[in-house]
């Protein structure tokens, strides 16, 4: 169990905190994956293309050099922001077509609907696209939660595991850091949270990692209490 005091904003990681990694990683990436090079070949003007040809200093006109280096990027877990955002544009069709829903434990969907109803703000921080993070819970196993949140954050604010990114977000909430929760089940995450004055609270859907002695640690949402 974990307790905390003055909480007026909850800041939440998506992967492995209020869904299953595997859901990332065996469903929506592979889908990704798999479509990826007709996908480019029928947006090639999509800006994030061209953000793509860019970042992998390819020719904007190569396609195939294109859908190549985000395949790879796939491959290699890359948090890049072009990668990301057309990984969300994929994903529309899968979450529209009813390829799939998004993934979310029993326990965070019951404890986020808790902290909303109680007054509490609910903000999401994720190194996948504002636009994917809508998809997943617009579409979530537990029909549309995205009324339940007043922001979303990704890698455009900043690296999740500096303290910037969470000065900037506290700022954009307009809470003082120390009136908000960051959960998260990196600790690396958390540490920088930490860092920009946050509270924040581990979740071990696992093992327990190094550097968890740090935080305030729980198994679910169930085991967070807001006083």
């Amino acid at each position: 169990m974990a307790t905390f005091s003055g909480i007026n904003a909850i800041l939440t990681d998506i992967e492995g905190t209020t869904t299953d990694i595997d859901f990332v990683h065996k469903t929506l990436f592979p889908y990704a994956r798999e479509r990826m090079t007709d996908f480019i070949h029928s947006h090639s003007n999509e800006p994030a293309v061209a953000e793509a040809a860019v970042a992998l200093n390819v020719a904007a006109d190569d396609l195939d050099a294109i859908a190549k280096g985000l395949i790879d990027w796939i491959d290699q877990d890359k948090k890049e922001t072009s990668l990301k955002a057309l990984q969300g544009l994929i994903w529309v069709q899968g979450y529209e077509s009813g390829d799939f829903t998004g993934h979310l434990y029993p326990d965070a969907y019951a404890g986020l609907k808790r902290w909303h109803d109680s007054g509490k703000q609910l903000h999401i921080f994720s190194s996948g696209s504002v636009k994917a993070q809508k998809l997943l819970y617009g579409y979530s196993d537990f029909g549309d939660l995205t009324p339940l949140f007043s922001g979303y954050f990704d890698t455009t604010t900043g690296a999740k595991r500096e303290a910037i990114a969470y000065e900037r977000i506290s700022a954009s909430i307009g809470l003082p850091a120390s009136q908000i929760l960051f959960l998260s089940d990196v600790v690396a995450e958390l540490d920088a949270a930490k860092a920009a004055g946050m509270q924040t609270c581990l979740l071990m859907r696992g093992e327990r990692p190094d550097g968890a002695e740090r935080h305030n640690a729980v198994e679910n949402f169930d085991q967070i209490t807001l006083s």
